[in-house]
């Protein structure tokens, strides 16, 4: 008889990311895992072949210089982040790792990525799903019914905010007003992947809650905005105290010299975040309004991809249109595993992907 995981782990769906190719075509069009159309900072590639020539060396297990570079650009303290190898998703399990025993609750809702609910399982934890608003913008997360699923048992409610694949956001007030209202012992972890695609006046991506708190940690990434996504960085802004516990559970080498010196310049280099940002909002809004003149519903999205809902029967179903696609060359993302079935998520691409995509999707819907 084999060795028995601890309970909840079998009970964990398999995560499959964005498709990358398709049988029969050389060269598909990727639009499904909303990385960033142009590409890495030149000087983050010029830092990483800078870095090559000392691979024999172990990287500073303290990612300081990382830490300070980030701290620089966002008027952090270096002392309250924690960076971690392969984005953000190893910091989020470690939180969970940390603050997760059997029996515990995290809630979440509904739409919300699905790392979440995997790394509650494998801490022999209960996730509790939330369902979310359906408002005339888009799919939202529901603040009061947040609040109303929390129990003595919760000890961590999660937010990516903006979404995914929702792209909807809570506004700053919203975060407060769900964080006024937990208790003080239940952390509240804020994924804040998207922040640098966000253009509202309203938004904060968590930096403010975290300085006033003890209970809020702040999650972010290198593989959208920056481009990053192959080379796998993350990081994590939170209290003095939940430091101190990451960095008692994390790997000794946990990031790279190469992650470390690439991140560094990565983030130093704010004229590719506003480039980015500018490319976005442009598009963004672009792919939008084309979309909707087809007839289908486009949600308001705050980040670098749409939602796009397609008929729940007949011959123009999320399904098919995906069919279309793929046969064509372009991979958009199915998200019925996140419980959005007659949805598709596109991300934002160069012009020439966005004109593509937008062009076939109106043929599917003409046909």
């Amino acid at each position: 008889m084999p060795p028995t995981p601890k309970p909840g782990i079998l009970e964990v769906s398999l995560y499959v990311g964005g498709r990358a190719a398709v049988p029969g075509v050389a060269k598909p069009i990727k639009l499904s895992s909303n990385e960033s159309p142009i590409g890495p900072s030149p000087k983050a590639m010029a830092a990483l072949r800078s870095a090559a020539h000392d691979l024999q060396l172990y990287p500073d297990g303290s990612t300081r210089m990382l830490r300070e570079a980030i701290g620089e650009v966002h008027g952090l303290d270096p002392d309250r982040i924690v960076a971690g190898g392969e984005g953000s998703g190893p910091i989020l399990t470690m939180l969970a790792n940390a603050y997760l025993q059997p029996g515990d609750e995290a809630v979440l809702s509904r739409h919300a990525f699905l790392v979440y609910e995997i790394i509650t399982r494998a801490n022999s934890a209960v996730p509790v799903i939330v369902p979310e608003r359906d408002t005339n913008s888009g799919i939202k997360i529901d603040v009061d019914a947040m609040l109303a699923a929390v129990t003595p048992k919760t000890r961590i409610v999660y937010i990516a905010n903006p979404n995914n694949p929702t792209g909807s956001y809570l506004t700053r007030d919203e975060m407060n007003r769900l964080h006024a209202g937990l208790p003080k012992d239940v952390l509240l972890i804020i994924d804040a992947a998207y922040a640098e695609y966000v253009t509202a006046p309203d938004y904060e991506p968590g930096v403010e809650l975290v300085k006033a708190n003890d209970n809020v940690v702040m999650t972010r990434t290198f593989s959208k905005m920056y481009g990053l996504a192959g080379l796998r960085l993350g990081w994590v802004y939170a209290p003095a105290a939940i430091c101190d516990v990451l960095n008692r559970i994390r790997g000794p080498f946990n990031t790279s010299t190469l992650q470390q010196i690439a991140g560094a310049a990565a983030v130093r280099d704010q004229e590719l975040v506003a480039r980015g940002r500018d490319h976005n909002s442009r598009w963004l809004a672009w792919v939008t309004t084309e979309l909707r003149k087809t007839g289908l519903r486009v949600d308001d999205s705050a980040a670098n991809f749409v939602l796009i809902h397609f008929p729940a029967g007949g011959d123009k179903t999320a399904a098919k249109a995906d069919a279309f696609l793929s046969k064509n060359g372009v991979i958009l993302r199915g998200v019925a595993s996140y419980g959005l079935p007659d949805c598709l998520r596109m991300t934002i691409g160069t012009e020439e992907e966005n004109r593509l995509a937008v062009s076939l999707i109106q043929q599917f819907m003409a046909a």
